[in-house]
């Protein structure tokens, strides 16, 4: 179905702006010490549904310099408004054109060309341009990040040995005007495996970075999708038409065609530099490493391009709550199709762990055996992530802590449902010892193993009709929280409910009788 309405980052951005998802900043901003701070206030003080994107219509640094460009950030997944926005869905949808995507990938089209050639720098031009350093790229947690890092590309690389296409969101560090570091957080990243393999062929990486793009080129990115799976594909299947992308000027690459910066050029895998430290996911500043840098070769951009840069480092950010939409859906997929667990009600991550460590699995009447099938699944699924993952069953709201404390505390037994499995990769952990070995993650099943009595709290009834006294009443709108009325588990009688039915028409003496 072809109905997805943006053929760029633009034409996107003008949609949260009639939306009034978007915050237009007109007056000079500092991207080195103003930018990202402003949109991190958010974060910390509002509301998620009351979170926007911000444009920096003004961009200038410590020198004084003004940029010929704007900066955009928090533009896909500053809450789940901008989200559904950038998916073309509505909430109910995101779940079905997902799993539409995942199902039916479309492959891209080449196209002759495309705005992203607009200007194209090479040699001689592209250092006087500055560049990398001819564009707005700010300073992600000012007072600790060395240096301005891209913190949205889109890595675009082939696998040596098939061709494949892989389109990976990779943290680069501005190095110098033809210089970044690339950081990998896994061997397990795919752009990780391309460089092992053209290391085993002797051979550089050809890539190209994408700055700026068609939301769904972003959102396949940042998903968890398996090796040998083209991002272009799934962007196509999000979209339901083919992306167009176009031929790189100097490397056998293709990138959109609609790209507002394509940075091209090659990655030796012999070569490594010190890279870092930066303001982590995790909530800590990530230490200094030693990483690959891409030389660039050349530099096609549009006029006035929109640099995009994803908010992330302390959790929750736009970055969390983008893998949190996407992990989930991908996750219940793999659960639920692959591993044949129909008893998989749903699969969340929390945004406080990063949406990486914390798991929680929602379950219906698993039968003996199942939830621990799930657990053991989710933890296989990806080397390094689900640090703790837990069962609950589908009257726990997996999304509620609370709920989730309530289970672990009143389901389970640690010595019979808790399992700890070593040889997890460390994922920017500093509580993992530094060569990985003491990573692990902790499987808990807080299923109920036999019935229980019922939840103490009032029947159904009787807050059906508290609810409407409450209105009546003129009391605050409420949220109620699950559960808000007390139903059985499987260990009540007839005698039991006699007595109950007794009690609430005044008759409790009798049945003492």
């Amino acid at each position: 179905m072809n109905d997805y309405p943006y053929g760029d980052l633009r034409e996107y951005l003008a949609e949260l702006d009639r939306r009034g998802l978007l915050v237009r900043v007109s007056r000079p901003v500092d991207k080195d010490t103003e930018l990202v701070p402003l949109v991190r206030l958010q974060f910390r003080g509002l509301p998620e549904a009351e979170r926007k994107a911000f444009l920096f219509e003004n961009v200038t640094d410590g020198s004084g310099r003004r940029y010929d460009g704007t900066v955009v950030m928090g533009a896909f997944a500053s809450s789940r408004a901008v989200y559904t926005t950038a998916l073309a869905a509505k909430p109910d949808e995101v779940a079905g054109r997902w799993a539409a995507a995942l199902s039916n990938p479309v492959e891209p089209v080449v196209v002759e060309t495309g705005p992203c050639k607009e200007n194209v720098l090479t040699g001689q031009s592209l250092l006087d341009a500055g560049g990398v350093d001819g564009f707005p790229h700010p300073i992600s947690t000012p007072g600790f990040d060395p240096a301005p890092f891209l913190t949205a590309p889109y890595w675009v690389t082939k696998d040596p040995e098939d061709g494949t296409y892989n389109v990976g969101i990779y943290r680069g560090m501005v190095k110098g005007p033809d210089r970044i570091g690339l950081q990998m957080d896994t061997p397990t990243q795919h752009i990780a495996i391309h460089l092992a393999k053209a290391r085993r062929l002797g051979k550089k990486l050809e890539a190209a970075i994408v700055l700026g793009a068609v939301p769904a080129v972003g959102f396949a990115g940042a998903q968890k999708i398996p090796f040998g799976v083209s991002e272009y594909a799934v962007a196509g299947g999000l979209m339901g038409r083919p992306l167009e992308v176009v031929r790189c000027e100097t490397v056998d690459l293709e990138v959109p065609a609609h790209a507002e910066i394509v940075l091209e050029g090659e990655i030796d895998p012999e070569h490594l530099e010190s890279e870092g430290p930066f303001g982590e996911a995790s909530g800590y500043m990530g230490a200094k490493t030693t990483s690959p840098v891409f030389r660039v070769r050349c530099i096609t951009h549009r006029t006035a391009p929109v640099v995009q840069a994803f908010i992330s480092e302390f959790p929750p950010s736009e970055s969390t709550l983008m893998r949190k939409i996407a992990f989930e859906n991908v996750y219940l997929r793999f659960l639920k199709q692959a591993c044949n667990i129909n008893a998989v009600q749903r699969f969340v991550t929390h945004e406080s762990g990063t949406c990486n460590m914390f798991f929680v699995i929602q379950l219906k009447d698993p039968t003996p055996g199942q939830a621990r099938q799930a657990l053991y699944a989710a933890s296989g699924y990806e080397a390094s992530m689900g640090k703790t993952i837990i069962a609950v069953d589908d009257d726990v709201d997996p999304e509620d802590l609370s709920a989730v404390v309530w289970a672990m505390s009143f389901r389970m037994q640690p010595a019979r449902d808790v399992t700890i499995l070593p040889g997890k990769l460390p994922r920017l952990d500093p509580s993992a010892a530094e060569d990985g070995s003491l990573s692990s993650a902790l499987l808990i099943d807080a299923t109920r193993k036999r019935p229980y009595p019922p939840t103490s709290l009032p029947a159904k009834e009787f807050m059906d009709r508290a609810q409407d006294l409450w209105q009546e009443l003129g009391l605050p709108e409420l949220s109620l929280a699950e559960p808000w009325h007390g139903y059985e588990l499987g260990e009540w009688s007839d005698a039991d409910r006699h007595r109950a039915a007794e009690a609430v028409q005044g008759r409790y003496a009798s049945t003492e009788e």
